[in-house]
């Protein structure tokens, strides 16, 4: 992932120092078990932690010629440890150590996601606690529908992310796995105990049965739910970019003092941010069906993998990182309008309230299809003439038999929608 959109903490599970720190513990701890096990000398394993380090840009340099980076790694960190290396990575293979190191960084990465999600599940409670009776326009297809609240469409999101976390931290427990089962997974070389306590010491569970690795499965539904996260915050961005368009403006992601919209129009106060998370939704989605096609290996292990995971993996935790900060950052500065909603909400002249219209008709004892007519009749007056809706329902031919002008007066109220409101926020645990 480019600088611009990593962020430190996040960013610092992924460089080489982490990589190969870890990579050096699981290769000591290996040593450890081994030692237990009387199959390697305490005394060795003691010069050994004493001695062990690596150095990245001479990893780079033996990687040049070995054209393997595990290889080139063991062979660094030998060169410091002397004539004890003769027991380093010994009964190990390549993908013990990685996949292991993989499932650390894994764990790292989600635990930092997971608090992301819980600040962001705590401003949008706060926010749409706040916003609970404001009333506003409902759209379907884009379109004027039925009154309800601002609030509401913030707790929406609030449930979401809630499943989302769940959901996540789940993702965690799966992906903080490790093996030491050897070159297809037999433990042919080194014993299940020495697997147990490496991953025990990493805080990690031990896989239970891989090939020469961790079977990718288990990581395709990782970036799936991380890419459900990611359509989340699209869709939350999407309501805010449409909610700040001219013409509705009823509520604005914030806008700093010296930000600038617009190299030519000084005017412009634009919805970057949402439109930034929008489209890195996109890279998270793509990723996952990377991580799908990462699930067919051939036999015990190809390495068709490996190339994909080292972009992915990296990417997608970083991007969605960056995403849920940023979103975080908007939901908190949000800038809302209610005099706007107001007047959005009466732009169709009463044509909101049609429904209402409609069952009283059906109460007062008209056939649905005949009561619809009705209604439809002078609403389509209202969209075509600009005129009210209640005027065209009182001056119709039919209507007034059934409603009279204090029975339209009460149908035209707001308050009727608002009426559950808090019960769909007790309902979502608000």
């Amino acid at each position: 992932m480019i600088e611009r959109y990593s962020l430190p903490k996040m960013n610092a599970i992924w460089q080489e120092e982490f990589k190969f720190k870890t990579m050096l513990a699981i290769e000591i701890l290996a040593l450890e078990a081994l030692a237990k096990q009387k199959k390697v000398p305490q005394q060795a394993v003691a010069r050994i932690k004493k001695k062990a380090r690596f150095n990245i840009p001479q990893i780079k340099k033996i990687e040049e010629k070995t054209q393997h980076d595990v290889v080139a790694f063991v062979n660094n960190v030998a060169q410091y440890i002397g004539q004890d290396a003769k027991y380093l990575h010994m009964g190990l293979t390549s993908s013990d150590v990685l996949d292991t190191t993989l499932g650390v960084q894994l764990k790292a990465a989600s635990e930092i996601l997971i608090e992301d999600i819980e600040r962001l599940i705590k401003a949008l409670a706060k926010k749409a606690v706040r916003y609970q009776d404001m009333v506003c326009i409902g759209r379907t297809h884009g379109v004027h529908a039925e009154p309800t609240t601002f609030g509401l469409k913030l707790a929406l999101m609030y449930d979401e992310m809630q499943r989302n976390l769940k959901r996540f931290k789940l993702a965690r427990e799966e992906v903080s796995i490790g093996k030491i089962s050897g070159a297809v997974g037999t433990f042919a070389n080194v014993d299940p105990e020495v697997e147990s306590y490496i991953c025990k010491k990493l805080g990690l569970k031990p896989a239970n049965i891989s090939t020469q690795i961790i079977q990718r499965d288990i990581y395709a539904v990782f970036m799936a739910r991380i890419a459900i996260i990611g359509s989340s915050l699209e869709k939350f961005a999407t309501e805010i970019r449409h909610l700040q368009r001219t013409e509705v403006l009823e509520a604005e992601e914030p806008f700093g003092k010296g930000q600038k919209g617009s190299s030519a129009m000084p005017h412009k106060r634009n919805p970057v941010i949402c439109e930034r998370i929008c489209g890195l939704s996109r890279l998270l989605r793509g990723n996952a069906v990377a991580a799908m096609e990462n699930v067919a290996l051939w036999h015990e292990r190809d390495i068709s993998h490996s190339s994909v995971e080292r972009v992915i993996m990296p990417d997608s935790t970083l991007a969605l990182d960056y995403m849920l900060n940023k979103f975080i950052q908007v939901i908190e500065g949000l800038q809302v309008y209610p005099d706007n909603m107001l007047a959005n909400l009466v732009k169709t002249k009463g044509l909101i309230f049609s429904q209402r219209v409609l069952l009283e008709l059906m109460d007062r004892g008209l056939a649905r299809q005949k009561a619809y007519d009705l209604v439809q009749r002078c609403a389509m007056k209202t969209w075509k003439e600009g005129s009210y809706f209640r005027d065209n329902l009182l001056a119709d031919a039919d209507v007034p038999r059934f409603l009279s002008e204090k029975d339209l007066g009460k149908i035209f109220d707001l308050d009727y929608y608002l009426r559950n409101v808090k019960k769909i926020f007790k309902k979502a645990g608000l």
